[in-house]
């Protein structure tokens, strides 16, 4: 007991008094810079922390606590996930998953020298690639440069760095962490804190948890009034989201893929109760629901897919007009074709496995084709819209850019099936297969242009990790047709 004692008071007298004293959640509102823009510290510090571990919390301590550690060097066994299996047999780290980011910052010129060596745009580089700038945010947090906290003198913000108030003797406590915030709040306003409030609701959680209760009412039971009831909540709690994100982003909520999937399925589903309403048939309101989880459920779970993280601009996209015109079209073109992909699948199947009248297959064909000519009408507004304010942001109407052909090709794809469909020269038997699967040009210029191309003049759209999504979902999708395929007697 006594060497017990001992140790922990040695630990009490070489740790930082800064160190022991200011690491707590109270600090999470305190306005800290990013990008240009303040934020509350518990946003940054979840969003750093998730991306370094893979998690919002470190051997059970919260993300402000530990984030705030790593920055005041109180943890230094902070650990990264490996996934790809070539570059944990480069780490040598065996069968283990999780290597420390003091042995990662030891091996940098190993991982760099491969980096160059690999081809380029491999899985295996492109893991080393991530890794690297995971250690150099590790780096940024540990030598206290990642957190700028704002001082007001005279009406005239400085924000410094943690290191750089350290340096000039600064006394950092919670005392002075609290006026820093009061100051801030006294001259710029609480604006800020609205993100802090979004963060701490879960409404995606909320949202999710409301559309899974919805659909299973829908399916479970015959009346509609529960699966309405718990539909109208899980609009609500999208609806808060994307407010949300207007308030604090002071633009439209839709400038990334995680913003983009969540209105698509936004759209869709209110698009599917408003048709279902109209036709008074509980299937499109399956169809839309299914539909909404599936988009919930990618950004609820695919975080380092989509990341929720709310940046600045581009400077192209700083129009709100053409913004909240140009891509909100395109965006519920998706939700709306998706619809039509989501019933055809649920046809095939059924038509596969359970059997499906004539009078089923033409009366399904049709809502097929409703949702069709909704969703192709938009994608046809949208593209038009863009041409316009490509014309007047960059010059030219039209660039063969790589979205835009797929745009484009997309576009060709729907009309040529809902011509032939209108005119008979498509097969009734063949139309639902096509639906099927034309949804993949969809998802081509949607996710593929992003996460396989990642060239043109979009680049502020382009992320990293989908290219395993992309490529299940083209897989077990031909498995489906495969399948399903029916031959005409």
């Amino acid at each position: 007991m006594q060497k017990i004692l001992m140790t922990l008071l040695v630990s009490m007298i070489l740790l930082p008094s800064h160190a022991i004293t200011i690491c707590s959640e109270e600090l999470e509102s305190l306005p800290i810079q990013q990008n240009g823009r303040a934020k509350p510290l518990l946003v940054h510090a979840r969003e750093n922390i998730k991306y370094l571990t893979g998690s919002y919390k470190f051997n059970g301590k919260s993300s402000v606590t530990t984030y705030c550690e790593l920055s005041t060097g109180t943890l230094t066994d902070l650990t990264a996930k490996i996934e790809h299996v070539d570059l944990m047999k480069l780490l040598n780290i065996g069968e283990e998953h999780y290597v420390t980011y003091s042995k990662l910052l030891s091996m940098q010129n190993l991982l760099r020298s491969n980096f160059a060596s690999l081809p380029k745009h491999s899985s295996f580089q492109k893991s080393i690639d991530s890794l690297l700038e995971k250690i150099e945010i590790y780096k940024n947090i540990t030598t206290g440069n990642d957190w700028l906290i704002p001082e007001i003198s005279n009406g005239a913000t400085n924000w410094s760095t943690y290191s750089q108030l350290i340096a000039s003797k600064e006394q950092l406590t919670p005392e002075k962490f609290s006026t820093i915030k009061n100051d801030y709040i006294k001259f710029f306003g609480d604006n800020y804190l609205s993100e802090l409030t979004y963060t701490k609701l879960y409404l995606s959680h909320w949202a999710l948890m409301f559309v899974i209760l919805a659909l299973f009412s829908s399916v479970l039971l015959k009346k509609l009034h529960v699966a309405l009831s718990f539909s109208t909540l899980a609009i609500a709690a999208q609806t808060a989201i994307l407010v949300f994100r207007t308030i604090i982003s002071e633009r439209a909520p839709i400038t990334n893929m995680y913003e983009s999937v969540l209105f698509s399925g936004y759209g869709g589903l209110i698009l599917a109760m408003i048709l279902g309403h109209l036709k008074k048939d509980k299937i499109l309101l399956i169809v839309g629901l299914s539909y909404n989880v599936c988009t919930l459920f990618m950004i609820n779970f695919a975080n380092n897919m989509l990341p929720s993280s709310i940046g600045p601009l581009v400077p192209v996209l700083r129009d709100n007009f053409w913004l909240s015109t140009h891509v909100t079209t395109i965006i519920i073109s998706y939700g709306a074709l998706a619809l039509s992909w989501v019933l055809a699948n649920i046809v095939l199947i059924k038509k596969r496995y359970l059997g499906l009248g004539d009078k089923d297959d033409r009366y399904y064909s049709d809502l097929i084709y409703l949702c069709l000519k909704y969703g192709t009408v938009f994608l046809a507004a949208g593209i038009i819209l863009g041409g316009v304010w490509a014309d007047y942001s960059w010059g030219r109407f039209w660039g063969w850019d790589p979205k835009e052909t797929w745009s484009l090709i997309v576009l060709c794809i729907y009309m040529a099936i809902i011509h032939g469909k209108y005119s008979s020269w498509i097969r009734p038997d063949l139309f639902i297969p096509l639906t099927a699967g034309a949804f993949m040009s969809v998802m081509m210029a949607w996710f593929g242009v992003n996460y396989i191309l990642a060239s043109g003049l979009h680049s502020y759209g382009f992320s990293q990790g989908g290219t395993i999504f992309i490529g299940a979902f083209f897989i077990l999708q031909i498995i489906t047709l495969a399948i399903t395929f029916q031959k005409k007697n």
